[in-house]
């Protein structure tokens, strides 16, 4: 029996006037996978969780979690179905004039009604959990680095214990170290707390390290899971940096070639598993990087 998508979305379409930003996507994401969304800019990747949020209310399509439709939903159930979600905000989003460990437990205190005891424990822990030392939580967002901006985002976003976390360009502004750095570390974290994500990134790099899989909006239609190989590797240029046990197609297009309907990939996010792929993609499958 096929798994229960954690999100799919059929169909979904929005259009602001005669603007129409989404017009047909499709997507499904399988518990705890983290899928990587690419397309240009202004293309309708964020607008694209926002309507899974419910921020947002689509034109047309459906948009389920755990096979319930949400695009309906009234302001109780929606409140608690809000609640499955956290975000890791691009800028950080942290707040200026609270401390970090509040900031962190911000949802605990504020929506859980957390006593501060508790909520500070909860903070601390999840500040350890990304490298973060205790004395951090006594400090306020402009007195961190950017790189350590990110990690009090993560660990709020974290903190709560959501089912799902969405990320918008997680590593946007950082030096390439440091950006490997908060990739490596969202790994680390998704996969111990068993989290779906759905992240958003220009950065192939960055987009390689924390996705299992990935998918382009392109003129505003998504690719249909249907309709994507089972698993198309990257070309051998963006092969190289991958792991020991990885293995890849040496003639697999690349996303620069490749039809942007019909992008997927598999990165080193999810376990040292060899990686196969469909051999409709490729007349020469015993040749690996």
């Amino acid at each position: 029996m096929a798994e229960t998508a954690k999100i799919r979305l059929s169909h979904v379409a929005k259009a602001f006037g005669d603007n129409r930003v989404l017009t047909d996507v499709d997507l499904a994401v399988t518990p705890g996978e983290s899928v990587v969304l690419f397309g240009t800019s202004g293309s309708g990747k964020t607008l694209l969780l926002k309507c899974i949020l419910g921020i947002v209310h689509p034109d047309r399509g459906s948009i389920e979690v755990d096979g319930r439709d949400t695009v309906a939903l009234g302001s109780t159930a929606r409140a608690a179905f809000m609640d499955r979600f956290s975000m890791l905000f691009q800028q950080g989003g942290l707040f200026d004039s609270l401390p970090v460990w509040e900031n962190v437990a911000f949802k605990l205190l504020t929506y859980r009604h957390m006593e501060r005891t508790a909520a500070r424990r909860v903070a601390e822990d999840k500040l350890r959990a990304v490298g973060l030392r205790a004395e951090v939580a006594d400090l306020y967002p402009a007195e961190l680095s950017g790189g350590m901006q990110k990690r009090v985002g993560l660990a709020r976003a974290i903190a709560s214990a959501p089912e799902i976390v969405f990320l918008d360009e997680p590593t946007a502004g950082l030096d390439p170290i440091m950006s490997n750095r908060i990739s490596d570390l969202i790994v680390d974290v998704m996969k111990g707390e068993r989290t779906t994500a759905i992240s958003i990134t220009s950065d192939m790099a960055t987009a390689r390290r924390i996705g299992d899989r990935a998918a382009m909006i392109h003129d505003g239609v998504g690719p249909s899971p249907s309709s994507m190989p089972a698993t198309t590797p990257m070309s051998t240029s963006s092969c190289t940096s991958w792991p020991r046990g990885r293995s890849a197609c040496r003639c697999a297009p690349s996303p620069e070639t490749m039809d942007p309907a019909r992008i997927e990939f598999r990165s080193r996010a999810r376990g040292p598993r060899r990686l196969g792929f469909d051999p409709r993609q490729c007349p020469r499958p015993g040749q690996a990087v």
